[in-house]
């Protein structure tokens, strides 16, 4: 009886993790020899354990990532000049605290918003704010705040995030009103967010590609500032086989605690 009770209790202060803890390990003969200070050591331990897979699985709903990526899963075999110590560096999420940009670019099908994905995975995980948007897509959401008066919330909503995925940039050439709204998201991101592009062009294409050599320069400057740059280059990895993954390969991927077999040529 006095067991249901806590068990009550603690579901009432919305302490679903220990709750769940709590009844499996009193079944567990293995703990019954522990102290009193232990098992609830084990119980806390429980709670926030909980509590941070609640809090990641939010994080990569709200993400809204393109595909199941992971840093572990990026191919090096490819010949695309991809160098594997600067995605070691990026392994560490501290670039997103300091607030440097990532910008990828290459051929399509050369897996670039696979690493771009990735790499917001990675800090999804590290606790950090993610989404991921296309660049045609930003431009019509922004297009349509300003119809209906929300335009001032939708740039203070970009700026919040602490990593913003901005994916097939450059695809178009840009309008006057792009080009103006770009500049207000990086202008207001700048040093006070991370951002990551993925881009077909050439980063040296990206100035006469943006149009208006005034603002091109502002936001050129802005996202070249301190930045990682990724420039693929080579075939497109759709054009390779397919290799099934084997057992070992499946159970090393994971995302938001579900097993993810992706394959890094199914999307550029």
């Amino acid at each position: 009886m006095l067991n249901q009770q806590t068990m009550s209790i603690l579901h009432s202060l919305r302490l679903t993790g220990m709750a769940r803890s709590f009844e499996e390990r009193l079944t567990d003969p293995k703990y019954a020899e522990l102290s009193h200070a232990d098992f609830v050591g084990l119980l806390v331990q429980d709670e926030k354990t909980h509590r941070d897979n609640r809090r990641l699985r939010r994080l990569l709903k709200k993400a809204k990532l393109r595909q199941e990526a992971a840093l572990e899963d990026i191919d090096y075999g490819a010949s695309r000049g991809l160098s594997q110590q600067v995605i070691l560096d990026l392994a560490n999420p501290q670039w997103v605290a300091a607030h440097r940009n990532v910008l990828i670019t290459g051929p399509t099908g050369i897996g670039k918003s696979f690493i771009a994905c990735a790499l917001g995975n990675s800090a999804a995980r590290a606790g950090y704010t993610v989404l991921y948007v296309r660049s045609p897509r930003l431009f019509e959401t922004l297009q349509q705040s300003r119809g209906d008066g929300s335009h001032l919330r939708t740039l203070a909503r970009l700026l919040r995030v602490q990593l913003l995925i901005i994916d097939d940039f450059l695809i178009t050439p840009l309008e006057d009103r792009e080009r103006r709204d770009l500049l207000e998201v990086i202008e207001d991101r700048y040093q006070l967010g991370a951002t990551i592009i993925a881009s077909q062009c050439p980063i040296g294409d990206w100035h006469p590609g943006i149009g208006d050599p005034t603002l091109a320069d502002a936001i050129c400057d802005r996202l070249l500032h301190n930045a990682y740059k990724i420039e693929l280059r080579g075939d497109s990895l759709r054009r390779r086989p397919t290799t099934p993954a084997t057992p070992s390969t499946v159970s090393n991927r994971k995302n938001g605690g579900k097993e993810a077999i992706a394959n890094e040529s199914k999307l550029s």
